[in-house]
């Protein structure tokens, strides 16, 4: 029987995508203060990589331990899908309006859709078509017509719906072998080492050096790592105890509609009819894909009567 989601665990999936909707204000504070995107990733994955690293420790129970022959598939979540996706992300975010790198984002349940036809051979049906035209209507028009968006911007977008795609299929396989709190912690490790190789770490300490508040930097850094990867991630692991994937997915897609309203009333960014068309058609098309087909709820159904 299908887990109905409770008012508990509603409030908990709303909440992880009310705080991850406020990341791009965080990705600007800090582009302001002369930080690239891959120095703002590391300071938010080492946060997070610190707190999951001491919650493991303190859990036990052998939460530290995995196998050998799965270390390419944590290094995948770390460095294809967490260090790739929020490279992308930060980026998109700093070169078009949140509203707009927000919901590229979230075309990232058609590029599963695709990816899984490829790799796991599942069948492309018309429901998942129609949704995949609606996405990338919805795409052009949000995009096409903000003279703010160039080409690199909406690549990077798209990019980064991909590696956050790409994070759903490599974590599925790693939670049927590991705690939520195993997989979350090396990826955010394999992530933080690696953004902070890349960032160059003497630049990351040079850039806050010259930084006139450096308590209040620290401050935000933290808050930032809290906000954005820590809280979210706990909230959203409690609200799929209480529901399904699916349905915590569809209560997910708030973040990109709190990163527009954001965007528009703390960074004065516009919203044009067509661009607030293009994001009814991607919210629509990714809430179409997690709809159960006809044939599923008649089968339910026969099921129940007899």
């Amino acid at each position: 029987m299908a887990r109905q989601p409770g008012a508990v665990g509603t409030v908990f999936v709303i909440s992880a995508g009310v705080l991850w909707g406020t990341l791009g204000l965080f990705v600007h504070y800090f582009a302001d203060l002369g930080f690239s995107s891959l120095q703002i990733a590391a300071m938010r994955f080492m946060v997070a990589a610190l707190v999951f690293s001491l919650v493991i420790t303190v859990r036990g129970r052998g939460e530290w331990h995995i196998r050998l022959r799965d270390v390419p598939l944590f290094l995948g979540l770390g460095l294809v899908s967490l260090t790739f996706f929020t490279f992308c992300y930060f980026s998109s975010i700093q070169m078009m309006s949140m509203s707009a790198a927000a919901i590229l984002l979230y075309t990232s349940p058609i590029w599963v859709m695709l990816m899984s036809a490829v790799l796991f051979h599942e069948k492309l049906t018309k429901k998942k078509l129609v949704a995949l035209a609606c996405a990338f209507a919805g795409c052009v028009l949000v995009s096409g017509f903000d003279g703010t968006v160039t080409l690199t911007g909406l690549l990077l977008g798209l990019c980064s719906a991909i590696g956050y795609g790409l994070y759903s299929i490599f974590g599925t396989m790693a939670l049927k072998r590991y705690s939520p709190f195993t997989v979350t912690t090396y990826a955010f490790i394999i992530a933080g080492l690696a953004t902070l190789l890349l960032s160059s770490p003497t630049e990351i300490v040079a850039t806050a050096a010259n930084i006139s508040s450096p308590g209040w930097f620290a401050f935000t850094v933290v808050v930032m790592g809290c906000l954005t990867a820590i809280v979210p991630f706990l909230l959203y692991t409690l609200g799929l105890q209480k529901m399904e994937a699916s349905k915590a997915a569809i209560f997910a897609t708030v973040e990109p509609v709190v990163a527009s309203l954001l965007g528009v009333l703390v960074r004065g960014e516009t919203m044009t009819v067509l661009a607030c068309a293009g994001c009814i058609l991607v919210l629509g098309a990714v809430i179409l894909l997690s709809l159960p087909s006809r044939a599923r709820g008649k089968a339910a159904s026969t099921r129940t009567a007899s």
